[in-house]
């Protein structure tokens, strides 16, 4: 089972790049995050005629996430547990079977800027969140992925300029405790069970000509249970996919499952 995140920046926008990626890539389970689209507006129809069963969390003009799926999505839930006040489609889960049950879930997490201040706050609260979801996926004791954008930046190792982050609320020592306490469950990163080292990044903003310089950060993870890291057979990240016309701004990673 070949799994890929992806902040698509924008599904409307970005609608031709998408469908190429999903033709010539062929991901068997696509994690789409900041669609940009209320679920009735979700080009549902043009994904749905490559092969995909669709699932939508939406949120006019914001965050949004969805999970496309070759296989079929079962007992889907939209909303992380834990403040029913919280409007922002950010979380999305459903089980997908192939020869294994693996239940996925799909991330926004908040960004936090500007940092100190109630974005952050809420960032933080959002990660207390995440991490009781962790727990309660952890005590099912199934495969099960967590994955998306975290926006958050583990190590210095993955930033090209770890230092003009510091203060930035993906890098701040809050932020990256939080997501370690998650890590510190029993989760593994996939990317970095496979790759050591720097210069392996999933962003690259639009300004500064952050691409042409590589000058990027690596924020999009995903997160598996023992139960599902015993399944990893790789992980990578889809760089190439930044260099085609009119790109997001983030790019897919990828697992692939024994599953």
């Amino acid at each position: 089972m070949k799994i890929a995140t992806f902040n698509i920046n924008g599904v409307k926008a970005r609608i031709e790049g998408l469908t190429h990626w999903l033709q010539d890539s062929a991901p068997d389970v696509a994690l789409l995050q900041e669609i940009k689209s209320v679920d009735d507006g979700f080009p549902r129809q043009i994904i749905e005629d490559l092969g995909y069963n669709v699932a939508t969390h939406g949120q006019k003009g914001f965050n949004g996430v969805a999970i496309l799926s070759k296989l079929p999505l079962e007992d889907v839930t939209r909303g992380l547990p834990g403040d029913d006040a919280d409007e922002q489609a950010r979380w999305i889960e459903a089980t997908v079977v192939g020869d294994t049950a693996v239940r996925i879930c799909c991330l926004y997490l908040p960004n936090g800027n500007p940092a100190p201040g109630p974005k952050f706050d809420y960032k933080l609260a959002w990660m207390d969140r995440l991490h009781a979801r962790a727990v309660a996926l952890l005590a099912e004791e199934m495969p099960a992925l967590m994955a998306g954008d975290y926006n958050i930046i583990p190590q210095a190792e993955d930033a090209a300029r770890p230092d003009a982050w510091r203060e930035d609320a993906l890098f701040r020592p809050d932020s990256r405790a939080a997501f370690r306490r998650i890590m510190n469950l029993g989760f593994t990163e996939a990317f970095r069970s496979r790759t050591a080292g720097p210069g392996h990044y999933s962003f690259w903003d639009y300004q500064a000509g952050a691409w042409d310089k590589n000058d990027g950060i690596r924020i999009d993870h995903m997160l598996l249970t023992p139960q599902c890291a015993d399944l990893l057979r790789d992980c990578s990240i889809q760089k190439e996919v930044r260099g085609r016309e009119k790109p997001s701004d983030h790019v897919p990673v990828w697992v692939d499952l024994a599953a």
